[in-house]
């Protein structure tokens, strides 16, 4: 197999001032530019994990992850997969998906990067370590990355989030989902800085895994809202509508658009004292607005008025 990495060339983004209040200055590091599918933390807490697969198995490589209806990291495997050349799969929460899939937009684009799917209930879902040993039978070489992509490899991928342009500011800022890239900037950050992240799903264990991950104590979580992955309000699509006009930065209602909503309240209620710097990440998922539309359509709620397909 190839040993020139097919990733190599989407290591560069910007940082973007977004703000100054109170003396305190908000900037943003555009991750989600880094590619069009794999976009912001997916890229780094993938790279790792495939190519370090892929230089050790250039035979019969083979994908297999999990992932529910409109995941990004689903979405983000199936491109990766793709630029690699290497199969892939995803074991999906949720057998009545099956039927009408193509009606869903992540799913739909994921299959038409080639991954395949296995629909199962979500019982069935829950005991992963079952799934994964039936189909390592059948593909005994095959690399499991676990759901939304955490790991060790998705650690040291974080480091890549972090140079020489990151290193003056006082936080560090991102979403928290499943916990892989707030351990990675934990972890590596500069000895001053502090990590903030903004939980998006109640998860208790979150803590044991940032410990676990990184083994530093620098890290303050926060709560956002709505929560849950598939929750939104009209106050947090006004938000991310208004932020869109506002700075021409497109935010997913799941991860970025509530991390950004609750760090600006905490920057107008004074949080920060004066002269603080703020580096927020943007981690991608753009292509979860297309969900997420439809869902608020369904409903008859106020929508998200852009189209990451024409950004």
């Amino acid at each position: 197999m190839n040993t020139i990495s097919p990733f190599s060339s989407y290591f560069s983004v910007p940082i973007q001032e977004i703000l100054t209040f109170h003396e305190v200055t908000l900037c943003m590091k555009r991750e989600d530019l880094i590619h069009s599918g794999i976009s912001g933390n997916k890229f780094w807490k993938l790279y790792h994990n495939i190519e370090n697969y892929r230089l050790k198995h250039p035979s019969n490589p083979f994908i297999i992850t999990f992932g529910g209806a409109f995941s990004n990291h689903i979405v983000a495997t199936a491109y990766a997969g793709k630029i690699a050349n290497i199969p892939t799969l995803g074991i999906i929460r949720g057998e009545e998906l099956e039927a009408n899939f193509t009606e869903n937009p992540s799913l739909a684009l994921a299959s038409s990067l080639g991954m395949k799917f296995q629909f199962v209930s979500r019982e069935a879902y829950r005991d992963k370590k079952n799934i994964e040993k039936g189909w390592m039978a059948h593909y005994p070489d095959a690399i499991i990355i676990p759901e939304g992509g955490t790991n060790l490899a998705a650690v040291e991928g974080i480091k890549n989030m972090l140079n020489t342009s990151t290193k003056d500011f006082d936080y560090l800022c991102t979403a928290v989902g499943t916990g892989g890239t707030v351990s990675g900037l934990s972890k590596y950050a500069e000895e001053h800085q502090k990590i903030l992240g903004f939980q998006v799903v109640e998860d208790p264990s979150i803590v044991q895994v940032i410990h676990d991950l990184s083994g530093r104590d620098n890290v303050q979580l926060f709560t956002t809202e709505p929560k849950g992955y598939g929750k939104f309000d009209e106050k947090l699509i006004a938000f991310i509508n208004e932020f869109y006009q506002k700075y021409q930065i497109p935010l997913d209602p799941i991860y970025t658009g509530k991390m950004m909503m609750k760090l600006f309240q905490l920057i107008e209620n004074d949080y920060f004292v004066p002269k603080t710097k703020i580096l927020a990440f943007h981690t991608g998922g753009i292509q979860g607005v297309l969900g997420a539309n439809q869902l608020l359509k369904k409903k008859k709620k106020l929508t998200i008025d852009f189209n990451p397909l024409q950004i």
